[in-house]
């Protein structure tokens, strides 16, 4: 892949160092930004399981302390009756068929998707269009709730799905590059605590074998585990 004069610049102001600590990788995770907007800061894992297995695959929710600084597009599959509250409580999105119209003709122009267990159902003729986009409501990522109106506020407030892909990496986002230093620190800790908690019982050894983090179009920084995992 071909790289601009600015990204080389910044992979260049890394040194020769392999790995940084957090702190250390969260300064230069600004310095290296490449860009005139403002970059979300990404944080990259390579985890030791094997993703074909039930019993190691990770998936489930959590909220950052400063929230994600993303602007959540959210979509609400609700009975007509929770349309205003679902609406109220920040979804750009509420309903039930009309919504299901929009999805069957392909116009998904959304973050998250939510739903409420009674309407389950109806979404089952839309699943696989809105599976493919990884938009399917599911309980254990917190999106089939009886409390809509609570869980769009979290989603708005910084809640994340984490979840592993098929080889064995998670990817997410922590924040803006416009927080304060101690803010993106703090969210990348309580992140990586929740993963590292996570570990299944069936892993043996090391669990994260490597981590990075990056900004939008910017290089990637190498976290050193060791470190990083004492500071957490």
């Amino acid at each position: 892949m071909k790289r601009g004069k600015a990204y080389k610049k910044a992979q260049e102001s890394l040194g020769a160092k392999e790995a940084y600590s957090l702190s250390e990788a969260i300064e230069l995770l600004k310095k290296t930004s490449v860009g005139k907007f403002d970059a979300t800061a990404e944080i990259h894992l390579n985890l030791n399981i094997d993703p074909t297995k039930a019993d190691q695959a990770l998936r489930g929710t959590l909220s950052l302390p400063h929230g994600t600084g993303k602007d959540v597009s959210i979509a609400a599959i609700v009975p007509d009756d929770q349309v205003k509250a679902a609406k109220d409580a920040g979804a750009k999105e509420a309903g039930l068929e009309d919504m299901i119209a929009e999805f069957e003709k392909g116009k998904i122009a959304y973050d998250v998707v939510v739903a409420t267990p009674e309407t389950m159902k109806k979404l089952g003729k839309v699943a696989k269009t809105l599976g493919q986009k990884g938009l399917m409501p599911n309980p254990k990522a917190g999106t089939v709730t009886d409390d809509i109106a609570k869980t769009i506020k979290e989603l708005q407030a910084g809640r994340l799905e984490y979840r592993n892909d098929k080889e064995g990496n998670m990817h997410s986002i922590f924040g803006k590059l416009s927080f304060k230093e101690e803010e993106l620190e703090n969210n990348l800790k309580s992140f990586l605590r929740v993963i590292r908690d996570a570990k299944p019982a069936a892993v043996k050894g090391s669990f994260i074998k490597s981590m990075t983090v990056t900004s939008t179009m910017g290089p990637g920084i190498r976290l050193d585990i060791n470190e990083t995992l004492k500071a957490l």
